[in-house]
């Protein structure tokens, strides 16, 4: 009996366009011998096929099992219709549907078919530095509307020749609607200028700049999201300069490698972290430093990490080919003054760098959309981000439930901002820290494209508790100016919520938040960061919190950890000796005017920060003294942690605090004693372990709750957060730590909008 016919209309939604998802479908309907058509739509992909019902289902399973490398499939609706008389199967022109929106693909790495085109001398793109196809090259960074079409991307300006023209419309080609398709005919092209002069161009310009780089210089290259600083990462000589012109001391530095290879001479690397690199996200990869490894030790200061990337584009790829004499290893990060934006625009970078830089490697494909690369590391074999951009953003988080368009500001430091439509959250990609006017400038240009690009026009606003935030001033201006409902969302609450949310949280059951931060005003006026939540989206309770300290200076003493660790030992008690090392960091004129601050609070706040702790004990130890960056006194101190230690300090719990006085008393004694630094900062570490089970049991006997949630700056503390894990774990409760979003304050962004879609 001859099978009959069925009718099937198709609707596929996620990221299903500018991925090669239509000659996907294509090239699937011939080989099931299937007729109809597929067009994209303003809100995806929707295709009316024709065949017998046994093949039909084949076809739909084949859709969501062998779909483009680079397609996300988030909803795949089917539904029965009269076949019709199709005699082949085509693909249609798009349908434009008034106010819809789909998610759009981030920057993905070259894959491995352009590599291999890439260095092919028989190819026609043989060398072409902007090499790509439907499966990879730039994305987010190129458009400037929906559709994404070419003339809605900066490469309108190409006129594609005969034979890219060719591939582009043929449909089983690799390169079948890729936009920035283009070739060393019809494409953009690379140039080298030093001194204001262009130098050199195409082959010629690459060729230069590996020559500069050799020699010991410094070049800025522009990349897919802005301009990255290059030089030998194994020249000390080199890699001073570049911090000295940068204005970024000790920060530690990027670097790139051309392949996995040279990468485990200076790195030990684990097959979760090897896949990361090699990804088509391609992150800056924290990996474990190798005792062999000849680089500076100047590009991480103090560090046993080393944040290694692969090259992404053809570009890198070419500037950092192999050969005799050439540096195995470049320093290759953000291109800017320290606490500025990434340069992207071409004119900005001449200006900006010019006092940085000694020649730059540039083209003249238009960037529309800043964006740095995006860092990770691995833990307990899973991604963990510390900043999501290139690669990540903007692709959305899929929630469980369906929210209004909100747009949520986010934080002072490491913002990100967030807007929500439907069943998706648009976490932003990585903005900086909203200190200057250059920043803000990035921010708000940010929220303008997100807002055009997903069509999202939003009913309601969510900011940060914090009335002097750049982004809450944004946020409470535009409430005003469209009378739009404003929600102030307290600051340690977004974290637990935005962990919640990283892990498709669903019920409204609360549990415990762990969340240990640098800075978040409090609903006291108060700057908490080490507190114990009782919470979720809808709403938190205030179990425990870190003692409150005064904070002298206010951020001055996020800037000078001795301030911290001398009023801490106040708090508990005990006497400024003048061996202890915060004691001899600072003068005795400082020294007095730091007890007065602290006897009158004077600019000394109460804070309860977890972060501030951790740069106490640093300073206490003599390991870090002055922070030049955010952060720095925490790393320094897990640096120095010896990894076979095993003791650990007991803190005060009572009734609704944690005080770390005994800790103080315990450790200077055990620093008398002549036991050594690593292990004083690695029982320092375990004591905040044992503390967090501690905590937590009392919460599970009280409340009867064992779900904890980690979230907030601190948890970035490797050490902390695997120990924490498997202490808690192993002590019955269940963990959830972020994975797709930051623990710091990139996140909150997302928590913020989570907990106003749940404020009335």
């Amino acid at each position: 009996m001859e099978n009959r016919n069925e009718g099937l209309r198709i609707r596929v939604r996620g990221i299903v366009q500018g991925v090669g998802f239509r000659p996907f479908i294509y090239s699937l309907a011939l080989r099931h011998s299937l007729t109809g058509w597929v067009r994209n739509t303003s809100s995806g992909v929707e295709i009316e096929v024709n065949g017998p019902l046994e093949t039909l289902g084949a076809f739909v399973t084949a859709i969501q099992t062998d779909r483009p490398p680079l397609a996300r499939i988030d909803q795949l609706e089917t539904e029965s219709i009269a076949p019709d008389h199709f005699n082949s199967f085509e693909i249609y022109t798009s349908q434009p549907e008034p106010g819809q929106f789909i998610p759009v693909s981030p920057d993905t790495a070259i894959c491995a078919d352009c590599r291999r085109e890439l260095f092919d001398p028989t190819d026609r793109r043989y060398r072409y530095p902007f090499i790509n196809c439907t499966n990879c090259g730039p994305r987010f960074t190129i458009i400037q509307d929906i559709p994404y079409d070419r003339p809605n991307t900066t490469m309108a300006g190409f006129s594609m020749c005969p034979a890219c023209q060719h591939e582009y419309d043929h449909p089983l080609d690799r390169r079948f609607h890729a936009q920035p398709t283009a070739c060393l005919v019809c494409g953009p092209q690379i140039s080298f200028y030093a001194g204001g002069s262009r130098l050199a161009e195409r082959e010629d310009a690459l060729q230069l700049a590996r020559a500069w780089l050799k020699q010991g210089k410094i070049i800025a290259v522009k990349g897919l999201g802005g301009y990255l600083l290059a030089c030998d990462a194994a020249q000390p000589q080199a890699v001073a300069e570049l911090r000295r012109r940068k204005q970024r001391s000790e920060k530690p530095f990027a670097v790139m490698a051309f392949d996995i290879p040279s990468i485990e001479k200076h790195a030990r690397i684990t097959d979760p972290e090897r896949d990361l690199l090699r990804s088509y996200r391609s992150p800056i990869v924290l990996l474990d430093r190798a005792k062999k490894s000849n680089i500076a030790p100047l590009v991480a200061p103090n560090q046993t990490t080393l944040g290694f990337m692969l090259p992404y584009t053809p570009l890198h790829l070419l500037l950092m080919e192999p050969e005799p004499g050439f540096p195995e290893v470049l320093v290759m990060t953000s291109a800017n003054l320290s606490e500025e934006p990434i340069a992207y625009q071409d004119s900005e970078a001449f200006e900006r760098l010019s006092g940085i830089a000694d020649g730059f490697l540039t083209h003249d494909r238009p960037i529309h959309m800043r964006m740095d690369d995006s860092v990770a590391r691995v833990v307990s074999g899973r991604l963990y981000l510390l900043r999501r951009a290139r690669g990540y953003a903007p692709d959305p988080l899929v929630l469980i439930e369906s929210l209004p368009p909100i747009l949520a500001a986010g934080a002072e430091l490491k913002n990100t901002f967030c807007l929500t439509r439907d069943h998706y959250a648009f976490l932003s990609h990585h903005i900086g820290d909203l200190e200057n006017y250059e920043t803000l400038r990035s921010f708000e240009a940010g929220i303008a494209h997100y807002e055009r690009l997903f069509r999202i026009q939003p009913v309601k606003l969510a900011c940060d508790l914090h009335p002097d935030y750049l982004s809450s001033r944004y946020a409470r201006q535009r409430a005003a100016e469209q009378s739009l409902p404003l929600i102030q969302v307290q600051h340690h609450h977004a974290h637990l919520a935005a962990c919640l949310a990283d892990n498709n949280w669903n019920s409204t059951e609360p549990v415990i938040g762990l969340t240990y931060d640098g800075t978040g005003l409090g609903v006291d006026h108060a700057v908490w960061g080490g507190e114990v939540l009782l919470g979720s989206y809808q709403g938190y309770q205030r179990l425990f919190h870190l003692a409150y300290v005064p904070l002298p200076g206010g951020d001055t003493a996020t800037r000078k950890p001795a301030r911290m660790a001398l009023s801490h030992l106040a708090h508990a008690g005990l006497d400024w000796e003048p061996d202890l090392a915060p004691t001899l960091a600072l003068c005795a004129e400082e020294r007095t005017v730091l007890r007065i601050q602290l006897e009158k609070r004077l600019n000394a706040p109460s804070t309860s920060s977890m972060g501030r702790l951790f740069d106490a004990a640093s300073a206490l130890l003599g390991i870090c003294q002055v922070s030049t960056y955010e952060g720095q006194a925490a790393i320094d101190l897990e640096a120095a942690c010896d990894l076979n230690e095993s003791g650990a300090y007991p803190f005060l719990i009572s009734a609704d605090q944690f005080d770390p006085a005994p800790l103080w008393e315990a450790l200077i004694a055990d620093w008398r004693k002549g036991i050594p630094v690593a292990a004083l900062a690695a029982r320092f570490h375990n004591s905040v372990v044992e503390l967090s089970v501690q905590l937590c049991q009392a919460v599970r006997s009280s409340h009867n709750i064992q779900t904890v949630a980690l979230s907030g700056g601190v948890w970035q503390n490797r050490y902390l957060l695997t120990h924490s894990i498997q202490r808690l774990e192993a002590a019955g409760f269940s963990v959830l730590y972020h994975h797709n979003v930051p623990a710091n304050d990139g996140c909150i962004a997302l928590g913020q909008a989570l907990i106003a879609a749940h404020t009335d």
